[in-house]
């Protein structure tokens, strides 16, 4: 009797360690299998843009250029790439997790998942914008040069740069990251901005701004006419 009380803990910790092993061998083959599809999707997603040519659009967006610049080695297309095989492994986790019992993880785990689509179209935002921004830009110095207005170049990056802070607050805006305090400080250091630069040519740049309309718009041009 004494012995069956003592062998009763063994007993029960046997019985549940025999039916948390299936459950462990099918969450690791499920890791295996996302794993494996996880490479597989990376891949497809990296031909698939390819295919298209995006590489080109992200060549011309300039952001393939930053990247080299920050020390990657990748570009934008294989970064697609990796956002695809963390969306896929991160569902063979929470489906292990799941299966596992382990309801903590598996909700973290979930609003990871929930999270990876919205930094995918964010993404997205960024490489059309700062496409349509450097377009922005060009446009508006070859019209400036056509007009016969000085300092193009600085009016082009200046409204290049204006259109990609107008796009990556959209971008943050997606992802709905600090509950808008992101947006907020960021309209706030461009009020600054802006103020400082009013500021500036109303009390001591008069005579500078005087000269940069001058070259601008000439009066002897206008005069001709």
């Amino acid at each position: 009797m004494e012995l069956d009380l003592t062998l009763e803990p063994l007993r029960a910790l046997m019985h549940q360690t025999g039916a948390f092993l299936p459950r462990l061998l099918l969450a690791a083959v499920i890791v295996g299998a996302g794993w494996v599809l996880a490479k597989a999707a990376r891949l497809a997603v990296v031909k698939a843009l390819r295919a298209i040519n995006f590489h080109v659009l992200t060549e011309r967006a300039g952001i393939d250029g930053f990247l080299a610049q920050g020390g990657s080695r990748r570009d934008t297309g294989e970064l697609f790439g990796l956002v695809a095989y963390a969306l896929v492994l991160l569902a063979a986790l929470m489906l292990a997790a799941s299966g596992l019992g382990l309801a903590a993880v598996t909700d973290l785990l979930g609003k990871v998942l929930l999270f990876v689509p919205r930094l995918l179209v964010a993404m997205l935002i960024v490489v059309f914008g700062s496409y349509f921004a450097r377009f922005v830009g060009q446009s508006v110095a070859g019209h400036c040069r056509t007009a016969g207005i000085g300092d193009a170049e600085p009016i082009g990056r200046a409204a290049q740069y204006a259109v990609m802070a107008f796009v990556v607050l959209l971008a943050v805006d997606h992802l709905d990251v600090g509950g808008g305090l992101i947006q907020q400080t960021f309209l706030i250091l461009l009020a600054g901005v802006v103020l400082a630069l009013a500021l500036a040519f109303g009390l001591g740049g008069r005579e500078r701004a005087a000269q940069w309309l001058e070259r601008w718009f000439p009066r002897d041009r206008g005069a001709g006419r």
